[in-house]
């Protein structure tokens, strides 16, 4: 069976130009793209939510199949609805639904059923399809509604998509179309749907279901948010990042009744951040290095550069240590030298013992070739890390770090490391950093 667009001309335009038009200037052609497992998306009209949307999508790296779930807002169909096989049109023409692996999620669960009712006149799946085709025409997807149930059904469900795409071997991407809170003010939606995002990059979908309870929070998609959460964890997911927040408020100046929308991005470890990890662990446990054959490097790791391994345990810092410039053949190899001496000589901490492994977490910060700044407004803490030289004494600071918001902080930080004087005649350079997790 297929479906026909129901909204087009009311949530986005009936018109092929315009809506192609109107997405482009939505998304970020030049942003850069991660690999991910899911993602949750809001689902309003496009002149309030697209560019949330678009922002999120513009940042993936775009997969065969995106399974997208979304509320029942309709109150038809089944309670669990899987739309199982055809085509679904828009403007931008049609998308096939991916029928093997719709079939094989309805295998897996015992609470999805094979129904249309729900999706015909259902908007939370529909407007998220022409942004897709926008960036793969070739497309498939895997339409589900979910109307209200426990939550345990909504984990059920999630770790189900996840069997089946492992099953399959499926190169896909797990959605959750969602709006936040509903017409209140933009005080009240915005402190209430931090609490609710909270949750959802903690990755913790128990924790959503009780604060969207206690907190009385109107998310529409919380149960489709429930089911990827458990899904992505299921498929290894390890981190998640909020990449864009607003409201309808911000878009029509109108404050005292407003919509939320949240695009958020869920991904398991990057391979530069695993690489640390499994040369802790490898050297902690069995005092060897890791073997990495040039084959399976990503092009980042063939790359040169400074890096820095940082090393936390509960939210506290562990170690980090790093090379201001490349010391070695390649990212790699400075991945690994570093990995070892941030776990067991930072002098600032005893090294890491075998029975810590599992209570740690790692990031490694590749850093751009040092520039020269004349002055400190050339500065910026969060965009920017900084040197302070004074003759062969150098102190290093990396951007973006807690506690540390002004330029000021920085560069006296940086001289303390270096045991630099107040007053020192001083160098200073600025370096970006991209940081994988």
């Amino acid at each position: 069976m297929n479906r026909e667009a129901a909204y087009a001309g009311q949530f986005y335009p009936a018109s092929p130009s315009q809506l192609r038009s109107m997405i482009k200037g939505m998304v970020d052609e030049k942003a850069e793209k991660e690999d991910v497992i899911g993602a949750v998306l809001p689902h309003a009209g496009y002149i309030y939510s697209g560019p949330v949307v678009g922002a999120v999508l513009s940042r993936i790296k775009f997969k065969d199949t995106f399974v997208i779930m979304c509320p029942n807002h309709t109150g038809l169909g089944k309670l669990f609805s899987l739309w199982a096989e055809g085509v679904w049109k828009t403007p931008l023409g049609q998308v096939d639904v991916d029928s093997e692996l719709a079939e094989r999620i309805l295998a897996e669960s015992r609470y999805l059923e094979k129904d249309t009712a729900a999706h015909m006149h259902e908007h939370a799946v529909e407007v998220q399809v022409p942004f897709l085709q926008y960036f793969k025409p070739d497309v498939k997807i895997v339409p589900i509604v979910l109307g209200q149930g426990s939550g345990n059904a909504y984990k059920e469900i999630g770790k189900a998509i996840a069997r089946a795409i492992k099953a399959l071997d499926r190169q896909a991407v797990v959605i959750a179309s969602s709006d936040m809170t509903h017409y209140e003010t933009q005080e009240s939606a915005r402190s209430k749907d931090t609490r609710a995002i909270q949750a959802m990059v903690e990755l913790n979908e128990d924790k959503l279901l009780k604060t969207v309870q206690q907190f009385d929070i109107t998310m529409c998609g919380y149960a489709a948010a429930v089911s990827l959460i458990a899904a992505a964890k299921e498929l290894g997911a390890s981190r998640a990042e909020l990449i864009k927040y607003q409201t309808s408020g911000d878009g029509t100046g109108d404050y005292s009744s407003v919509v939320g929308y949240a695009g958020i991005t869920i991904a398991g470890m990057s391979a530069i951040a695993r690489l640390a990890k499994e040369t802790v662990e490898t050297y902690v446990k069995d005092r060897k290095l890791p073997r990495v054959a040039a084959p399976d490097l990503t092009a980042e790791m063939k790359e040169q550069a400074g890096v820095f391994v940082s090393i936390h345990k509960h939210g506290e810092l562990r170690g980090c240590i790093g090379t201001f410039e490349p010391q070695r053949q390649n990212v790699a190899e400075e991945i690994i030298s570093n990995a070892v001496s941030s776990a067991t000589r930072d002098p600032r901490f005893l090294p890491v013992g075998a029975q810590e492994l599992n209570d740690l977490e790692y990031s490694v910060d590749v850093l751009t070739h040092p520039v020269p700044v004349e002055d400190k407004d050339k500065l910026d803490p969060k965009k920017y890390g900084v040197i302070v030289e004074c003759g062969w004494r150098k102190g290093l600071l990396l951007p973006d770090l807690e506690g540390v918001d002004t330029v000021d902080q920085q560069v006296d930080i940086c001289c303390q490391k270096a045991g630099i004087s107040p007053g020192e005649k001083t160098n200073l350079y600025r370096f970006e950093v991209k940081r994988y997790k």
